[in-house]
């Protein structure tokens, strides 16, 4: 695949490559204690500073999310290796990071529908993986609306843990 593609717009945002303008929010994104509410916890900030490189997260399938020239979130489709789950070992992996001012406004659900149009059009019939933990709802409607399917639930970081994959003909919005 050639990577970067071109930006990716949808009705309201534009999904592009990291940039070295994107760096305090990529921090800001890992740092925050409400995005990282279901993931471990968050990163210290210090440390963030002194190891995030100047353009983070510049590989493929690392989209910025952008609304109105400004970075408000984080979308990758990765390969899932090594994924604690064997049934999600191999397939792309989707995940995604919010900043907290802009939650509940279907941009989540915009972006990684669109990204997701991007990955069936580069790599057709990939089914895509997700997971999230279940205490999170907001995570679970999402995965819902994309069109998403229980593979399991497993207890992971004293939590449930919820793995869902999407088809490419199950659709998204």
């Amino acid at each position: 695949m050639t990577w970067p593609p071109e930006p990716i717009r949808t009705e309201r945002l534009v999904l592009r490559a990291p940039e070295a303008r994107d760096r305090a929010v990529f921090i800001e994104l890992l740092a925050s204690p409400e995005v990282h509410t279901y993931l471990g916890g968050p990163r210290p900030r210090d440390e963030l500073e002194r190891v995030t490189p100047e353009v983070p997260e510049r590989w493929p399938g690392s989209f910025v999310v952008d609304l109105d020239g400004a970075m408000i979130g984080h979308v990758l489709l990765r390969r899932a290796a090594g994924h604690r789950r064997p049934a999600a070992a191999g397939k792309a992996d989707l995940g995604y990071l919010f900043l907290p001012g802009v939650w509940g406004r279907g941009y989540a659900a915009e972006a990684c529908a669109a990204a997701l149009d991007w990955l069936a059009g580069v790599l057709p019939g990939e089914p895509v993986v997700l997971a999230t933990q279940t205490a999170n709802t907001a995570s679970m409607r999402l995965a819902a609306k994309l069109g998403f399917t229980e593979l399991e639930r497993f207890e992971a970081w004293d939590a449930e843990q919820w793995l869902g994959i999407r088809y490419p003909l199950q659709g998204g919005l």
